[in-house]
């Protein structure tokens, strides 16, 4: 067995949940100590062969990825201990008995911990039966809950109306989650559409990051973030559609979409004239082509230096970026965007346009000091930290 990396030099920040597909694993295989060091990725496993884990295996030495098999049916394939990889087991509510007890062990030969992933659209049951799901997975695991982290998966929030609705629930878990001693907290939510082929051609679109919104309205129950990056939360959403060159292209509050069908024919000249259009875009970052490995591969396109690449490749690009854009983000000091000027007028950080009502009675919880609470569940009192420090009953 191969134990995992020791000696992290940082504290992971940033939690992108990414398939587990050649461009996404390519984008991550292209970072840099320092920004692997502050990410921990989390990757959905569709199919299994011997590709999967030898990629896994070719990413940086820093960086430590969760591995959820969750979409796949038990079998030897699947035991994570078999992979001789290190990796972090993703276990969920509803994952049988067998597989909790090899997660268990997986979590005992690589890192010593486990991710415990609850999606807010599926898993929901009451506190006391949350609770009970929890203790059962500990039990088989045979891991106490300071090994453990908490991911809450809200999902797709791809308008206004799903951040409302995403939010009280989320506050309502989170409430939750303190009255145990989570080694952390994590909520991530996915903000891309299902399918982008409805959307025009030839021309920049812009799409908001309607799950950044979602984590800066939580900033005050102190979680980390998380994000579908460039991908959908909508199981089988980034299925392929007309294949035209498409980059998502991340800025601080929204995505700029460019699929590209001008100069139809060749695609060599498709893919020159996109990314020559992006990098003369205002949201090109100052830095350019070191801004991410990304960058450096659309520049190279827009100078006709290398070839058009494939939907693999565009997939790599636009994940790259959005990696790199992110931690510089979580860097930077609330409130302020790209530029680091202060929000316009009119707005408040993390919040909705200055003016608009909130019922927080209506959504089951209120806005405190500390952001909801929820009380303590039938019999037990409440723990309110978490990052592997038991909180004090009473």
């Amino acid at each position: 067995m191969v134990p995992a990396h020791v000696g992290r030099a940082a504290v992971p920040v940033y939690h992108p949940i990414l398939a587990c597909r050649r461009g996404e694993l390519a984008a991550l295989r292209h970072l840099d100590s320092s920004a692997a060091a502050r990410l921990a990725p989390v990757l959905d496993v569709s199919m299994v062969d011997d590709a999967v884990a030898e990629s896994i295996a070719r990413l940086p030495p820093g960086l430590l990825p969760a591995v959820d098999v969750t979409a796949l049916p038990d079998g030897a394939d699947t035991e994570l201990a078999r992979w001789n990889v290190p990796l972090v087991p993703v276990a969920g509510l509803a994952d049988s008995d067998t597989r909790l007890a090899a997660h268990g062990l997986a979590a005992r030969v690589y890192a010593g911990r486990l991710v415990v992933r609850l999606r807010v659209g599926s898993d929901r049951a009451g506190p006391d039966a949350t609770t009970a799901a929890v203790e059962r997975i500990w039990r088989l695991t045979r891991l106490v809950p300071e090994q453990c982290e908490l991911l809450v998966d809200a999902g797709d929030v791809c308008c206004p109306a799903d951040v409302r609705l995403a939010e009280p629930r989320v506050r309502r878990l989170v409430g939750w989650a303190r009255r145990h001693a989570w080694r952390a907290v994590t909520v991530a939510a996915g903000g891309l559409p299902p399918t982008l082929s409805g959307y025009p051609t030839d021309e920049p679109v812009r799409l908001e990051r309607w799950d950044w919104l979602l984590w800066r309205r939580l900033a005050d129950l102190g979680v980390r973030y998380g994000d579908y990056a460039v991908g959908c939360a909508v199981p089988g959403g980034d299925a392929a559609g007309d294949r035209l060159p498409t980059v998502r292209y991340t800025t601080d509050s929204a995505w700029w979409l460019y699929r590209w069908s001008r100069r139809g024919g060749r695609g060599d000249e498709r893919v020159a004239d996109l990314c020559r259009t992006l990098v003369s875009a205002a949201h090109w970052p100052a830095d350019g082509a070191s801004f991410s490995w990304g960058d450096h591969e659309i520049l190279r396109r827009a100078r006709r230096v290398a070839g058009a690449g494939s939907t693999t490749n565009w997939a790599a690009w636009s994940t790259s970026h959005h990696l790199a854009h992110v931690l510089r983000q979580l860097q930077q000091p609330a409130g302020q965007d790209e530029a680091g000027k202060q929000p316009t007028r009119g707005h408040r950080p993390g919040g909705w346009p200055l003016g608009e009502r909130r019922d927080w009675a209506r959504h089951g919880g209120e806005r405190r000091g500390a952001g909801w609470q929820a009380g303590p569940e039938r019999g037990r009192p409440a723990r309110p930290r978490w990052d592997g420090e038991a909180g004090r009953a009473g």
